[in-house]
């Protein structure tokens, strides 16, 4: 027969809120929860930023200039398409501007980077440089010059 001290009890650890039994994996997933959505927005406005800029006038018509000139195609291979990094800028102010942007250009055969540095008047631009850099090749492509020869 066993006698029993009614001083001393038996007692059981107080049992474990969810904290405690969660905090292992709770931790490094709420820490690369905010790591994904900072690499979201930050991938959101270089999206925004690179769609506002290839929605632009001078933009567009540098590359349509480019895809058109037949020096280019040659030495690009066909087709010609952009790439999506753009980088430079374009500041405009109702009908008066400046842009300086140098768009990645793929071809079949090789890549290029058109160059294209404008101004903005009276809502028209004018070109000051409007030039394709080859990969591999001495010289630019002078958009401007040769599209004047006959």
């Amino acid at each position: 027969m066993t006698i029993s001290d009614p001083t001393i009890t038996s007692a059981a650890p107080p049992p474990r809120n969810w904290w405690q039994r969660n905090w292992k994996w709770v931790i490094p997933t709420g820490c690369l929860t905010i790591l994904v959505l900072f690499a979201v927005l930050i991938a959101a406005i270089a999206g925004i930023a690179f769609t506002a800029l290839k929605s632009t006038d001078v933009y567009r018509e540098a590359v349509a200039r480019a895809e058109a000139h037949p020096a280019v195609r040659e030495a690009l291979g066909e087709p010609v398409r952009t790439g999506w990094y753009l980088t430079g800028n374009i500041d405009t102010s109702g009908p008066s501007g400046h842009a300086d942007i140098s768009i990645p250009l793929k071809g079949s055969q090789r890549n290029g980077t058109l160059y294209a540095v404008a101004s903005k008047s009276a809502g028209r631009w004018t070109y000051d440089t409007l030039e394709v850099e080859v990969e591999g090749q001495d010289g630019r492509i002078d958009l401007l010059t040769e599209a004047d020869s006959p």
